[in-house]
């Protein structure tokens, strides 16, 4: 998995802890398999090109859509591969042409704070332990209140309209 390494420092809002985590984009390789089949790399299911006409955003350089001037490729994508044999495949889009996986300055992408997100919070057995809204763009201190949770172990980011996977956050 492409593994980007975020360090947060001095989170102070409503008392949350200090937190270090990784976000994971979608793999490359599976982002490159989309492009070049057209097909889902996990289940074989058509994929779907269009302009796009939201702000999706990419689930591989973590970047929201150009309305109207990027193409972007809609497929299925299970995001418990490898952790879970019980399948949860949903939707997500990649750019058209390739892209840069994201790579961070130290925080959470700029360009999802503008979207309205859910932390979900899971742990032993992919139980969801807790979950969060993020509307505020104030990312950074949901993740370290999610992980303050006992229970959870890694958390999902989802489209807070959609519901759709965006990306993967462990803990360093």
């Amino acid at each position: 998995m492409n593994e980007t390494t975020v360090k947060h420092a001095n989170v102070k809002e409503g008392g949350a802890k200090e937190a270090m985590f990784s976000v994971h984009a979608v793999p490359d390789e599976i982002s490159t398999a989309a492009r070049n089949t057209r097909k889902s790399p996990q289940y074989g299911h058509p994929a779907h090109t269009e302009l796009a006409s939201g702000t999706g955003p990419c689930r591989q350089c973590l970047r929201t859509f150009d309305v109207g001037k990027e193409k972007r490729i809609l497929f299925t994508y299970n995001p418990f591969d490898g952790l879970d044999p019980y399948p949860s495949p949903g939707p997500i889009f990649v750019h058209e042409t390739p892209c840069a996986t994201y790579s961070p300055e130290n925080k959470f992408p700029d360009s999802l704070r503008l979207l309205p997100l859910v932390f979900e919070g899971y742990g032993k057995d992919r139980w969801v332990a807790a979950r969060e809204r993020v509307n505020d763009g104030a990312a950074e201190a949901s993740i370290a209140k999610l992980f303050d949770e006992p229970g959870v172990e890694y958390i999902h980011v989802r489209h807070g309209e959609a519901g759709c996977f965006i990306a993967y956050i462990s803990r360093l």
